[in-house]
């Protein structure tokens, strides 16, 4: 029997003949068909593919925020495929980011609050100096004792940013980060999402219908009707 491969050989993502299929009232809707992915720690993946194509979903399986219908799913070297949703919850701590087209900030809370109080509800010590340190490597450094609700959409989505980087995942699944920006505020965050990534190590799980976002990452994966169509690497752009 062959031993398991050291930790930081191990895929950060592994997807296993993974199906989806979701209850409507017109009966059963087969999301994803037998998705199988390998992920190696510190690639750069983006997922295309039309509306409806299952790309959302397909990141949620893998984030464990989902549980799958059929098939296997690794994240980080652990089984997950059958975890409950609390145990899913204790698992990403430290582990894993999401970040959301929707902000999902607490409006009662301030920007600092927003990305402090996570990471002491995590445990970790230095919570409130690493969250005005996240907030500071997004540019909002003088922006923390602002709410969602002073803050541009812009703004907002870089809290967020600054939130899911905070406890240093070695994994960060991001899900259309740019959708409800305008083109200003949307470059503004992809080169804060892949100059952050890149410094820090990260595996980069990116779900976009952004072309151009798309070549950004090392490797580019096509979703259709819940199947992979294409598996690739696209050339570098032009000087």
């Amino acid at each position: 029997m062959q031993p398991p491969p050291p930790a930081d050989k191990m895929p950060a993502i592994l997807l296993d003949k993974v199906a989806l299929t979701l209850s409507s009232a017109a009966g059963p809707v087969n999301i994803l068909h037998e998705v199988s992915l390998t992920v190696p720690a510190g690639q750069t993946v983006a997922l295309i593919g039309p509306s409806g194509s299952g790309k959302s979903s397909l990141l949620m399986v893998a984030a464990g925020l989902e549980r799958p219908t059929g098939g296997r799913i690794k994240v980080a070297g652990t089984d997950i495929t059958d975890m409950g949703e609390d145990a899913a919850a204790r698992f990403r701590r430290g582990r894993v980011g999401i970040v959301f087209q929707s902000f999902h900030l607490i409006p009662t809370m301030t920007a600092l609050e927003n990305v402090a109080v996570p990471l002491e509800l995590n445990g970790v010590t230095d919570a409130w100096d690493r969250a005005a340190a996240e907030l500071k490597a997004v540019g909002l450094g003088e922006r923390g004792h602002h709410y969602p609700g002073q803050l541009s959409g812009g703004e907002q989505q870089r809290v967020a940013l600054a939130r899911a980087l905070g406890p240093r995942p070695q994994i960060l699944f991001a899900d259309e980060p740019t959708g409800n920006l305008d083109s200003g505020n949307g470059a503004a965050i992809a080169d804060l999402l892949f100059g952050l990534n890149a410094e820090r190590g990260a595996t980069l799980f990116l779900v976009t219908h952004e072309e151009s976002l798309a070549r950004r990452c090392r490797r580019i994966v096509r979703l259709e009707s819940g199947h992979i169509v294409s598996d690739e690497i696209p050339a570098p752009a032009p000087a």
